[in-house]
């Protein structure tokens, strides 16, 4: 990953994470609202219905070494670990998240550590993990196939990748190639939160395949998580949140202005919400 990229996400990510921790909590993903994403619910059990939604799309049952790619502050590590008995490893560019990731593990009593580490040169010998989970972290990816070969790489034999992404529309043969405006409209996301690029979900299950995952699967959940950006407008123009936004810098401020980027791509169809999950 390009050391100025790497700079621009840790950046962002340390200014931004204590903000949502106080407006939403620990879990800095979408929420699911039901497969037609139409379920009226608290929005943080939205956000774990998600986590328990992947588990059984995935056919999790148990784990024992897990692995958590782009780890934020250890939510989803600290909730896996608890829930199957297991050791979690969280990285992330950020070290304000690693820290606060570290601190709550402590807290809590959970066995998991957290690094700040590249997920496309990973710290880790082959072979170390039965778990490897990615919860909203391919997006930020320069490389994704470098990216899912380091997951491979890491992948105990049998063991499970899962992963979560931000994916633009399919726009290769027979759907159409992405319009000016498509692509000027995700130019914008990119730029806002700090992404390379995104690309769509069949492309993700070509490189799975490419690489020699076994047993590749792919869902759409995109109108099952949409509503989640409906509900993020609503909480950034509370006083709380308005107050913490002046005091967490303009990369924030200009993410917390921009919101309906991610809202409107939703609806126009362009933004999608990839899932992908193989085997070693």
């Amino acid at each position: 990953m390009t050391s100025t990229l790497q700079q621009q996400i840790q950046q962002f990510y340390d200014a931004s994470s204590g903000l949502w921790e106080q407006i939403w909590g620990e879990h800095m993903h979408h929420g699911y609202y039901g497969a037609a994403g139409n379920e009226r619910k608290e929005r943080r059990q939205a956000q774990i219905d998600l986590i328990e939604e992947l588990l059984k799309w995935g056919e999790v049952r148990e784990a024992e070494q897990i692995l958590d790619v782009g780890c934020g502050i250890g939510g989803s590590s600290l909730y896996l670990a608890e829930k199957f008995g297991a050791i979690a490893t969280g990285i992330t560019l950020s070290p304000v998240q690693a820290n606060r990731a570290t601190e709550r593990a402590t807290a809590a009593g959970i066995n998991a550590n957290f690094q700040v580490a590249d997920a496309l040169n990973m710290p880790f010998p082959d072979q170390s993990f039965d778990l490897v989970w990615s919860l909203e972290s391919g997006e930020h990816m320069p490389d994704k196939t470098k990216f899912l070969q380091e997951c491979y790489r890491v992948l105990k034999p049998g063991g499970l990748f899962l992963m979560a992404t931000w994916c633009h529309r399919p726009a290769q043969p027979p759907h159409s190639p992405l319009s000016q405006d498509e692509q000027k409209h995700l130019a914008e996301i990119y730029r806002v939160y700090c992404l390379p690029q995104v690309i769509s979900l069949p492309e993700y299950e070509a490189i799975a395949h490419q690489l020699n995952f076994q047993n590749v699967r792919t869902a759409d959940w995109s109108t099952a998580v949409a509503p989640f950006w409906d509900i993020v407008i609503d909480s950034a123009f509370t006083p709380a949140a308005l107050l913490g936004l002046l005091f967490s810098g303009w990369t924030t401020i200009q993410a917390a202005l921009s919101l309906g980027l991610m809202q409107r791509g939703y609806q126009q169809g362009l933004i999608k919400f990839g899932l992908l999950c193989g085997t070693r």
